[in-house]
């Protein structure tokens, strides 16, 4: 091998290589249009100041008539969970016979300085629920929180246990105080109030340097270089591209939420410790008494397995299930292990937990004739689909 590296004909080989990879790469980049992403067909059905919220069009059949509502993170764009066809957790639980609805945190502005946790959790979200709820029929519903949306989906559901079914939580800090993960170090020691006072809203590039930090080497240098190796392929490139389309969308923070997420949990981890206050209520989380589903990623930086684990001891439910998967915060959502066993295991764990009425068949509620105890049909699911968004100012 050292002969090699000694051998100057070695040496033009490999630097014509590289050159033809890189000429191959800028006609390949150059010829991509703005890549697609969020394939899976999907609808507006309601919408308030900038969060929207959309329904994806069931499939053939419905193995649970009770609507799952899907809670992202406010730092990120949802479309992780649906970045391509074949990479979309999404699409594996529609094709598992799932009903869903998800919500887009839209892109705040200087204008949303003032927006609060309290708005995202008892406005925003409850609205979201409510709406659910209503245009389904079903007393209660399915809730899944992902990352800062799985905290937002404990303290929701502490507050409001009487509307939620079943709660899946994916990725989810809730004891901020362990000393596994980079970023819960560096947010003990983060001025958050000069940084809102000054800045109004915290800017999304400022997120996402800091998210970047917690891996530099491997985030900033190596990945591009894994691309050198195959910048010659078009399905290669294509999917680099749309994972860095996703990385750098980052929307801004409303200050004051901010403000509170950071102080109250990160540095004071008032949730564990059941000093947190949303409105002026306590939140309880022995309150969390519906089935729990609770997913860690055993290699995640950002949330890491000891910040997530602690939530089935803290809640009140008797049927609480603690899942291990092998991989990262992000391979959660897009490796091919993800697509072949989470889905099935988040869908099967929500099928056998969806109640039924006097006749034995899946309903919304368990008592028979009950609100939306006729919703067993995907083509009435599909006609109600199509109905239009709710005007935000009714």
């Amino acid at each position: 091998m050292l002969r090699e590296f000694m051998d100057p004909k070695f040496f033009v080989e490999e630097l014509e290589e590289v050159n033809r990879k890189l000429v191959k790469g800028a006609e390949i980049l150059t010829g991509i249009p703005d890549v697609e992403v969020e394939p899976t067909p999907k609808e507006l059905v309601f919408e308030e100041d900038k969060m929207k919220l959309y329904h994806y069009l069931p499939g053939e059949r419905l193995s649970c008539p009770t609507p799952i509502l899907i809670c992202y993170a406010l730092v990120n764009r949802q479309y992780m969970m649906d970045l391509q066809s074949d990479r979309s957790l999404i699409r594996n639980l529609l094709g598992q016979g799932l009903d869903i609805y998800i919500i887009d945190w839209g892109y705040p502005d200087h204008g949303d300085r003032y927006v609060t946790l309290e708005d995202y959790i008892d406005v925003y979200l409850d609205d979201c629920v409510e709406f659910v709820r209503e245009r389904t029929g079903c007393e209660k519903i399915n809730l899944l929180g992902v990352c800062q949306g799985g905290t937002f989906t404990v303290i929701y559901t502490a507050l409001y246990p009487q509307k939620i079914r079943n709660l899946v939580t994916m990725v989810t800090p809730i004891d901020f105080h362990t000393t596994d993960g980079l970023l819960n170090v560096w947010s003990q020691h983060m001025n958050i109030d000069n940084m809102v006072d000054t800045m109004g809203i915290i800017p999304g590039e400022f997120m996402n340097v800091g998210f970047l930090m917690l891996k530099p080497f491997q985030l900033m240098v190596d990945k591009y270089v894994g691309l050198m190796d195959n910048l010659d392929d078009p399905a290669t490139v294509a999917n680099f591209v749309r994972m860095e389309k996703w990385i750098f969308d980052s929307p801004a923070q409303a200050g004051e939420a901010y403000r509170k997420f950071l102080k109250d949990l990160y540095q004071e981890n008032k949730l564990v410790k059941g000093e947190l206050e949303i409105g002026g209520r306590r939140v309880d989380l022995k309150r969390i008494d519906m089935p729990l589903l609770n997913i860690y990623a055993t290699e995640d930086h950002l949330v890491p397995p000891a910040s997530s684990i602690p939530l089935n001891d803290l809640v009140g439910s008797e049927d609480k299930t603690l899942y291990s998967f092998p991989g990262g915060h992000i391979g959660i959502y897009v490796s091919s292990r993800s697509q072949k066993e989470l889905a099935p295991k988040v869908s099967e764990w929500l099928i056998e937990r969806c109640p039924k009425g006097r006749d034995g068949k899946q309903v919304c509620s368990p008592e028979a004739g009950g609100k939306g105890a006729g919703k067993p049909s995907a083509k009435e699911a599909r006609k109600t689909a199509k109905k239009p968004a709710k005007d935000p100012s009714s």
